[in-house]
């Protein structure tokens, strides 16, 4: 019988390959995330908030860190909420404008006089003309490293909710077994499919929002529905094992 052409491709079998896939598509979606807020500011920038300019995301880098430093005081991940955020915001900063040569592009572009070369005055132009929208890239990735720290604080919430949700779905299976319930495979399967999505979507949900929102109005509802699909895929699971 003849090979089939259009036969997908084999996914990996070992541990080791499936954790590799993993952390690949989660870095994709965390760099597709960090672009498309870029994308999404400096439209903005230019059609929706060009009054404010490249205030605006320095304004919700500000107000997204006063919400770490009010809201998020004490957490199981680490001592000091505030300082863990300051130091990504940091760490963002110093590679991608300090080593990576943005500033010291930026400095050129405005502190050396025309050199009567066309072509060296035209890409210096044009970085003067840009620098707002590098500014706020900037700033934008910034906000995106204040984010990503407070979703890595928020972990803990989506770990209580899913055990609870376990445990109690868990004694409702046995209930169901013990008085000759009948099970759902097709309530299960479908309450299972939706446990990856409802753990990654607030990564690019709130990653790639365009303004500033509280964050437990992202998180909590995702931690919730989170939960349920937890509880609705234990409490419905085959009643002999």
């Amino acid at each position: 019988m003849a090979a089939n052409s259009t036969a997908q491709p084999q996914k990996p079998t070992t541990v080791l390959g499936r954790a590799f896939v993993l952390v690949a598509k989660m870095l994709f979606w965390l760099f597709l995330s960090l672009f498309m807020s870029i994308i999404v500011e400096w439209v903005g920038m230019t059609y929706y908030w060009p009054d404010e300019g490249i205030s605006h995301s320095q304004e919700m880098l500000k107000t997204e860190i006063g919400y770490v430093n009010n809201d998020f005081r004490r957490s199981l991940v680490t001592d000091n909420p505030g300082e863990m955020a300051n130091a990504y915001s940091e760490t963002f900063l110093k590679y991608t404008f300090h080593k990576s040569g943005v500033e010291s592009t930026l400095e050129w572009a405005f502190g050396s006089q025309p050199s009567g070369k066309w072509l060296i005055d035209f890409v210096r132009e044009t970085i003067r003309a840009m620098a707002d929208y590098i500014v706020a890239a900037i700033t934008i990735i910034q906000l995106f490293a204040v984010r990503l720290s407070i979703l890595v604080l928020a972990l803990p919430a989506f770990l209580i909710f899913g055990m609870v949700a376990l445990i109690d779905g868990l004694a409702q299976r046995d209930l169901r077994r013990w008085q000759a319930g009948r099970e759902s495979a097709y309530l299960y399967h479908n309450a299972k499919r939706t446990i990856l999505p409802l753990l990654s979507l607030p990564w690019i949900v709130y990653l790639a929002m365009p303004n500033t929102i509280h964050p437990n109005y992202v998180i909590l509802p995702f931690a919730i529905l989170f939960g349920l699909a937890i509880n609705i895929t234990a409490r419905s699971f085959k009643k002999y094992l």
